[in-house]
């Protein structure tokens, strides 16, 4: 007769969330060994293969952050206006999947490479708000970290196998347009796992005017409590819960102030030999697989700020290891934690803070400024790398 253990017991408890997250994570999953073949070989195809210098190459880097923020207020605005989360996020997910056919063709092209990447980069703005808004809006408001944290860990999961995925067909005597066209096919299929298993969420946003009698109500009747004008419908404003605000400057700010993963395993290149270069994203992605659950659950017990700018300290001194020729695994491993601690739990912060009928544009507004910000490190780290050596 099988009995369930305390052990087993917990670890239920620790990986439960609603079957709409989960189904989210599957994509995730996919779509990120997709993405983490071509992230693991891009640097040192870029760099070393095609010959961009560093200033060149961190114009494309911020390219990656840069092209996600002219969208992702327009797809955030969208997927509440039209409540078609799902869609957007599909869009978003098919020209990721279709920007590694841009790869394939471009070869040497600087420009062509640089299309491409903007295609894919133009996908991931599209997705990110309406797929976070839709695991915000499936959690409860009590288990925002735990829902993150578990889509950020099958997320991960994907992120861990496609550096392996990259690594073993150019091992196996692949070109590099074997990986760009493997790649191509696992986007496809999240795609697939999206139309088929996600759900959408859909919260019509009130569109009566504060104090108005709704349709077939005595006008002599109290109205009921609304919210403000400007929450009440989907919109391109800024939110206006201070608390929110707060949220977003502090997160801008700090966005200035992170490295891009590319820039750092760059910068680790010389400690591990050239064809291992494909396998760094290994070590952050294991560490972040293992943690970013229990971190998640320790956000939502002991605050999801403190756990936050706590994962910006563990950033600092991974800096400073890094400018001391600290052992790569070092490295590996705070970045991880960074990660753990940043990625899904600023999500978790500020979902709750958003009326249900525009979260999505409001993650927008959030995801929007982070992008802007690491667009203008990137930029600048590349500058001083060229100028400074």
């Amino acid at each position: 007769m099988y009995v369930a253990t305390p052990q087993l017991n917990r670890l239920r408890l620790l990986l439960a969330v609603p079957g709409n997250v989960a189904a989210l994570g599957a994509v995730s999953l996919v779509t990120d060994i997709s993405s983490e073949m071509i992230t693991a070989i891009l640097p040192y195809y870029l760099v070393l293969v095609v010959g961009l210098s560093p200033l060149a190459y961190g114009l494309v880097d911020g390219l990656y952050f840069g092209v996600t923020a002219l969208v992702r207020l327009g797809a955030g605005y969208a997927a509440d206006r039209w409540q078609r989360r799902k869609l957007v996020a599909g869009i978003g997910y098919g020209l990721s999947a279709l920007s590694r056919l841009g790869l394939l063709a471009a070869g040497a092209s600087v420009p062509a490479l640089g299309a491409a990447v903007a295609v894919d980069r133009a996908g991931k703005g599209l997705r990110t708000a309406p797929r976070d808004a839709l695991i915000s809006l499936s959690a409860e408001p009590g288990r925002q970290g735990q829902a993150f944290g578990v889509h950020r860990a099958m997320d991960t999961i994907g992120a861990f196998l496609g550096p392996l995925a990259a690594f073993g067909l150019l091992a196996l005597g692949g070109a590099y347009d074997l990986v760009f066209v493997a790649s191509f096919a696992l986007g496809l299929l999240g795609v697939v796992l999206l139309v088929l298993y996600v759900r959408d969420h859909r919260t019509p946003a009130p569109l009566t005017l504060v104090g108005a009698a709704p349709s077939g109500v005595a006008p002599s009747m109290p109205s009921m409590p609304s919210m403000p004008v400007g929450e009440r419908r989907p919109g391109l404003r800024l939110p206006a819960d201070p608390r929110f605000r707060r949220i977003l400057l502090l997160a801008c700010l700090l966005g200035l102030l992170t490295l891009s993963d590319a820039f750092i395993y760059l910068l680790l290149q010389d400690r591990v030999a050239p064809e291992f270069f494909p396998l760094l994203p290994l070590g952050t992605a294991l560490v972040y697989l293992l943690t970013a659950v229990p971190v998640g659950r320790l956000a939502d017990r002991y605050g999801r700020m403190p756990v936050f700018l706590a994962g910006h300290g563990l950033l600092l001194a991974l800096y400073g290891l890094l400018a001391w020729q600290a052992h790569a695994l070092v490295i590996l491993v705070l970045l991880g934690l960074f990660y753990a601690a940043t990625d899904g739990v600023l999500m978790a912060a500020a979902g709750p803070l958003l009326p249900d009928a525009t979260r999505t544009s409001g993650l927008a507004w959030l995801q929007t400024g982070q992008a802007v910000a690491r667009m203008l490190s990137s930029i600048l780290f590349g500058a001083l790398w060229t100028v400074l050596g």
